[in-house]
């Protein structure tokens, strides 16, 4: 049975291994390479934020299905030196020559209302090199040329592609390989995708890196590189050009955060869906889960409707907060959580609808990395639907993401289509403080199941006793089918959605849920991947975990 070591004599029964300790520095991604990467930047005198950039060069390389330079990132960075919390939201925009009545024609000939997950039209300008650079300009030590080197060397020397990495690239070559540009050049090998343990090189990659750590963010925002990409673009019926990656920007924000029993969960606002995790704790915390016990059907029960009503605010609420002021106060407060609380009955909701967080305003990959000085990073980096829109520009080694596929049709829409607009966006990284102290940054990478799993990880730990690495490794589960910020005939809940459960969840519980009317089903794969560095103030040391799910480690040294 997965996610269970019952031949273990210390720890939970279902931990997969025991925790990561060292006294100087922790890197946790979801590639063992990457991994050693960011420790041997820490090595060579650089701190967790040189790291993180390194390690996060290394998984766009080295994981191309699930995140690359054709993509966003988005990082919460502890910085010891002035104690406190930096967000950063390095998102892109939708083309400035897209309007709306031009992309609502573009769909009208492919015969639909929503924008789809491939191809051109999906595309906004990546921002996850010039997050690179803000990081490195406000908190960097070593140069970018010796940052980026690893992933140079690997790119063009070959790496081992992992197993499930693999498993995915795969699945992705048959439906990517139709779209313009050369991923079948790039990615693949004689037109198959690489096998376990198989060397892969990209020495198109290797080229652009090169030329970003030569010439810095302007190489991929002002130079060769963009005008390569606006010439690809206008001849293929793309709509990104040369001044929509000139314009691009990114934001620093202030973290949000909510209080869980002693306990702070910080977020990033949106157009991300952190604030969700924050909804839900408001709710939950007006019940005693740690009474229930774990994976109790009581217990699931309230994560789950708590979700359900979190998530109709999110579908209603969150998005580009440049052309639309979301109600953040007003969403997490704990007023507004009792309230909303008061609407979890016994049964399940078939359906429920989003709040008046108004009536409570006031104002307004994962991978994580640690050094020596206690700078931390949670850093999370997506190309959105697996490798993205299948899109490849010759030459250039990365592929666009689609992360444009988040917008709404409908202008009513807060999320609704405009140009130069950032889409509603999946990904967010977390950080926990405690008595004003850094404590842990974590991340459960995954589409709608990164909230649900931020909260799972933090009711774990503080309710239920697990440490960081039982935390991590057991049995999850997830709500789908929740009302979307998008559009289609799936975009809205009907019949409450469904709960997937990992068979570590007990069939008493399972049986109990559906006699409360929740529709339960068993789900593979779909629980996302869980990274996390924690601080032990009391011993000096730094704890790291990686869970079974993914091919990632944790390694400190």
């Amino acid at each position: 049975m997965p996610l269970q070591a019952f031949d273990r004599i210390t720890g939970k029964d279902f931990a997969s291994r025991s925790e990561v300790i060292a006294t100087e520095a922790m890197a946790a991604t979801s590639h063992p390479l990457a991994t050693q990467i960011a420790l041997d930047i820490m090595k060579q005198g650089g701190n967790a934020i040189d790291a993180a950039i390194a390690a996060n060069a290394a998984l766009g390389l080295m994981e191309p299905t699930g995140n690359g330079i054709g993509g966003d990132l988005y990082a919460i960075i502890w910085d010891a030196k002035t104690g406190r919390l930096h967000g950063l939201n390095a998102s892109g925009r939708s083309p400035m020559g897209l309007s709306y009545d031009t992309l609502k024609a573009e769909l009208d000939k492919l015969g639909r209302q929503d924008l789809p997950p491939h191809g051109m039209l999906p595309i906004s300008v990546p921002g996850a090199v010039d997050g690179w650079f803000e990081m490195h300009q406000k908190f960097g030590k070593l140069s970018m040329p010796k940052i980026l080197q690893p992933t140079i060397h690997y790119a063009e020397k070959g790496f081992p592609v992992t197993e499930l990495i693999a498993y995915y690239w795969d699945r992705s070559v048959p439906i990517l390989s139709k779209q313009p540009g050369d991923f079948s050049g790039t990615y693949t090998i004689n037109g198959r995708a690489p096998a376990k343990g198989e060397i892969f090189k990209n020495p198109a990659l290797a080229n652009t890196l090169k030329a970003i750590a030569k010439h810095g963010r302007d190489a991929f925002y002002r130079g060769e590189i963009t005008r390569k990409i606006d010439s690809f673009m206008q001849q293929n019926g793309g709509y990104l050009r040369y001044d929509d990656f000139a314009k691009h920007r990114s934001d620093w924000v202030e973290p949000v955060g909510v209080d869980y029993k002693g306990y702070t969960l910080w977020e990033l606002p949106p157009n991300g869906q952190g604030i969700a995790a924050l909804q839900m704790l408001q709710i939950l915390k007006n019940f005693d889960l740690a009474k229930l016990g774990f994976n109790s059907a009581e217990s699931i029960h309230l994560m789950v409707e708590a979700k359900k009503l979190a998530f109709e605010d999110r579908a209603k609420f969150y998005a580009d907060m440049d052309f639309n002021q979301s109600p953040i106060t007003g969403l997490i407060s704990e007023a507004y959580g009792k309230e909303r609380a008061k609407l979890i009955g016994e049964r399940a909701a078939q359906r429920v609808d989003a709040g008046n967080p108004n009536l409570y305003e006031g104002d307004t990959i994962y991978m994580t990395t640690a050094d020596k000085d206690g700078n931390m990073v949670s850093l999370i980096q997506s190309n959105y639907r697996g490798m993205g829109s299948g899109v490849t520009v010759p030459g250039l080694g990365f592929i666009f993401q689609d992360r444009g596929q988040l917008f709404s049709m409908d202008k009513q829409h807060a999320n609704a289509y405009q140009p130069g607009k950032r889409p509603f966006n999946t990904i967010i990284p977390a950080f926990i403080t405690k008595d004003n102290k850094p404590l842990m940054s974590y991340g459960v990478m995954g589409g709608a199941m990164q909230p649900q799993g931020h909260v799972q990880i933090l009711v774990n730990m503080v309710d239920y006793g697990m440490n960081l690495q039982e935390a991590g490794d057991a049995a999850r589960w997830q709500h789908l089918g929740s009302t979307e910020p998008t559009d289609g005939q799936d975009a809205y809940l009907q019949n409450g959605g469904y709960i997937e459960v990992e068979r570590g969840v007990p069939f008493e519980t399972v049986r109990e849920l559906q006699q409360r009317g929740h529709d339960i089903r068993w789900g593979l794969g779909g629980y996302g991947g869980y990274q996390a560095i924690m601080r032990d103030h009391a011993n000096g040391v730094w704890i790291g975990a990686s869970e079974s799910r993914k091919d990632g480690q944790a390694a400190g040294y």
